[in-house]
């Protein structure tokens, strides 16, 4: 527990030198590698559930697409952070 409260103490001494543009850019970018991994699970299960029922196409469609509204909304981070960093 105290190294993990000596870490702590470290980040937020170091916070003040963090380019807060730099943190957008690695929000961005693990929010879009969460939703390539979670497209790639709901893709699959889509097409199997397609290949058996044709009705199934819209909600596939809908399921596939969800995760990327995550990716939106990180880019949202992108013109938010730096308005408040000065």
């Amino acid at each position: 527990m105290l190294e993990l409260a000596t870490l702590a103490n470290a980040v937020l001494q170091a916070a003040p030198a963090i380019d807060p543009k730099a943190g957008a850019a690695i929000a961005v970018g693990l929010a879009a590698l969460g939703a390539g991994i979670a497209e790639r699970g709901i893709g699959a299960a889509a097409v199997g559930a397609i290949a058996e029922d044709d009705d199934m196409f819209g909600r596939g469609l809908i399921m596939t697409v969800l995760p990327e509204t995550l990716v939106i909304l990180a880019l949202v981070v992108v013109f938010v952070v730096p308005t408040f960093a000065n």
